[in-house]
């Protein structure tokens, strides 16, 4: 590989947020390569054709992930290190959402939301800090949502606190802007200090969250006014490609607003 190539690695990027992101970035720049991260092979696979079809600019390649093994988490580690030497962009986009109420929240609940939505960035970021050490210019995006901010949650004339059907998924996300404000203190006295951002996709037409009434579903969420998730992808885009480094360390959304932590 090239080394003047941009090395991304995006979670979760066979379907969703993950996988528009991946092919707004192979698009955005001969420069980039998008490393399409899925815990399925196969998935995997088919993502990377299906962004390939759209004949973009940059390059990609698979990378088998589960955040929730930390054998997978390794393994993936090692195989970034073998084939580029270093990473330049981290983008923690895999998670889950299951919709609950607090009094139908169940310790397993807990448990698998926070392993893929905390532990598992925590984690990856960890066994990858090695390399995002060796980038001239090294970037981490937890992709995150306003419905883990504590301030609008506790805001009870805000239209997202309403909404009682996430409230795992909620603190999960409160949990990793913590993190992003936590990495952006423990990377700041790098060699090249490392840009960390919360970033919230905004409420966007995906698989997340879905339920088998109906609620959350792709349909369910057009009705109820969700956008093209390419609109997510494109606030990622520019933060990679720096035209939000005035707000390292900061929740930053789409068109170019702020979330209140």
């Amino acid at each position: 590989m090239s080394s003047n190539k941009r090395i991304i690695l995006i979670t979760g990027a066979n379907n969703g947020i993950g996988f528009e992101t991946a092919a707004a970035l192979a698009t955005a720049s001969s420069k980039n390569h998008v490393l399409v991260a899925a815990r399925s092979r196969s998935k995997g696979e088919q993502a990377i054709k299906n962004i390939q079809a759209r004949n973009p600019v940059g390059t990609l390649s698979l990378v088998e992930l589960d955040v929730t093994s930390d054998a997978s988490i390794a393994a993936a580690a090692k195989q970034i290190e073998t084939e580029f030497g270093r990473l330049d962009v981290l983008v923690n986009n895999a998670g889950i959402c299951t919709l609950h109420t607090v009094a139908d929240t169940t310790r397993e609940i807990l448990h698998s939301t926070f392993d893929a939505n905390v532990y598992g960035p925590m984690l990856l970021t960890n066994a990858v800090a090695p390399l995002l050490k060796k980038s001239k210019d090294p970037r981490i995006i937890n992709v995150s949502s306003t419905m883990g901010s504590i301030t609008l949650r506790s805001d009870h004339t805000d239209p997202l606190s309403a909404n009682n059907l996430a409230e795992a998924y909620r603190m999960s996300k409160a949990a990793l802007n913590m993190l992003t404000a936590t990495l952006n203190f423990e990377f700041k006295d790098w060699p090249t200090p490392c840009k960390v951002w919360s970033f919230c996709p905004g409420f966007v037409v995906t698989d997340l969250g879905a339920r088998d009434d109906g609620t959350g579903s792709r349909e369910w969420k057009k009705n109820n006014g969700a956008e093209n998730p390419e609109t997510s992808a494109e606030g990622i885009r520019q933060i990679v490609d720096g035209e939000r480094d005035g707000e390292v360390g900061k929740f930053v959304q789409r068109f170019g607003k702020q979330g209140p932590w």
